[in-house]
């Protein structure tokens, strides 16, 4: 997978500083770090798995630079008052979906030592416009008409409900627009809660349909910095990309611009669930044309 591919180069990259670390997670990740040079590795994981683990890191010879303690991070007591680097694979669908970042950044104010490292340290999240008239008429239209009969009413619903899946990049109409970059080293519980513009360039005469989101992780740390990629015009990764329908369809001229904001919020009920809000205005000099709306979307 790309996340895993970009981990090994970054924590060799990072040769020398890998004295003493923590990561929020058992995974192939305590192997990567040990090879790179850490002096001792922590892990911690809530799942029973963490048993295999052990086995996997006895096997392999590491049991005496690797502790494996089961429990939640902000639960467990670590065998070192504070550690030199934090390595987790804390994103999620959309970047902040189910996402474990509460976790890191509890973890980085209780144990990261000053001017330590977090692996990954940067987030951005992009916005694009897309042309998806096929699919969004399978998915949302198919309520006007279900074996005779009228479930309109579902139309709705269906609309609230983002889609994660593979975009294809002869689907996207409009440049990308970054919406929000998160720093890791900066970042605060609250700042996950936002509304932010965005600006969108269209690039050719199409329709938008949807508006799709992705993120882009860094590895700024390194002498070399590492990057990767979870959108339309890479390589796959589980990520995928998340869609948001729009209620209208967006009839666009190349040049043109759609604008808005993009919002986004803890559930109350489930904070790990995302209440998500999109506000769109196609910006154009024909009247016929002319569009806003705005979408609310429940990530659960």
């Amino acid at each position: 997978m790309a996340n895993t591919i970009s981990e090994q180069p970054a924590l060799k990259a990072a040769d020398g500083r890998l004295e003493g670390m923590a990561h929020s997670e058992v995974h192939y990740f305590n192997r990567f770090a040990v090879k790179a040079g850490a002096k001792h590795v922590i892990g911690v994981d809530f799942s029973t798995i963490i048993e295999k683990a052990k086995e996997i890191v006895a096997v392999n010879g590491m049991s005496d630079k690797i502790t494996l303690l089961q429990g939640k991070m902000e639960e467990v007591q670590l065998p070192f008052p504070q550690v030199d680097i934090i390595i987790s694979e804390w994103m999620g669908y959309f970047l902040l979906y189910e996402s474990m970042l509460d976790t890191v950044l509890w973890a980085r104010d209780r144990y990261l030592k000053k001017d330590g490292l977090i692996f990954p340290d940067k987030a951005t999240i992009f916005l694009a416009g897309i042309e998806d008239g096929e699919y969004k008429d399978e998915k949302i239209g198919f309520w006007d008409n279900v074996y005779g009969f009228d479930y309109s009413p579902l139309k709705h619903t269906a609309l609230t409900e983002p889609l994660v899946d593979t975009v294809e990049l002869k689907a996207v109409v409009t440049d990308p627009s970054p919406v929000l970059t998160l720093d890791l080293y900066t970042v605060q519980p609250a700042d996950l809660a936002f509304s932010l513009p965005y600006s969108l360039s269209v690039r050719r005469t199409d329709y938008i349909h949807a508006l799709i989101a992705w993120f882009d992780i860094e590895f700024s740390a390194c002498h070399k910095p590492v990057r990767f990629s979870t959108g339309p015009h890479t390589k796959y990764t589980h990520w995928k990309q998340t869609v948001f329908y729009l209620r209208d369809v967006l009839t666009v001229e190349a040049g043109e611009q759609v604008k808005g904001s993009l919002s986004c919020q803890p559930n109350e009920r489930n904070r790990r669930d995302l209440d998500i809000g999109i506000e769109y205005k196609l910006e154009t000099d024909d009247p016929h044309r002319m569009a806003q709306g705005r979408g609310d979307y429940k990530m659960s």
